[in-house]
C-alpha cells in the first residue's frame, strides 16, 4: 500500500503519483491535520480553505 501524501497546491490527500483533484504531482509526505469535507457547498471550512469538492484534505503541507 502506497504511503498518503498531500498536494501542495490544493492540499488534497492522495495515494498516488498525481492529484486527482488539480492534477498537480508536486505531492509531500509531511503535512498535518485531516478535514473531510463532505458538502462543500455548505461548509464554512471548505470556504475558507477554497475546496470545491468533497474528499480527505490536509490542514498544513510542508
Amino acid at each position: 500500500m502506497s504511503k498518503e501524501r498531500a498536494c501542495r497546491n490544493c492540499h488534497a490527500i492522495v495515494q498516488g503519483e498525481v492529484c486527482p483533484v488539480c492534477n498537480n504531482s508536486s505531492l509531500s509526505e509531511e503535512w498535518s491535520g485531516l478535514v473531510i469535507i463532505i458538502d462543500p457547498e455548505n461548509s464554512e471550512i471548505a470556504k475558507k480553505m477554497k475546496i470545491e469538492r468533497s474528499g480527505r484534505y490536509a490542514l498544513r503541507v510542508r
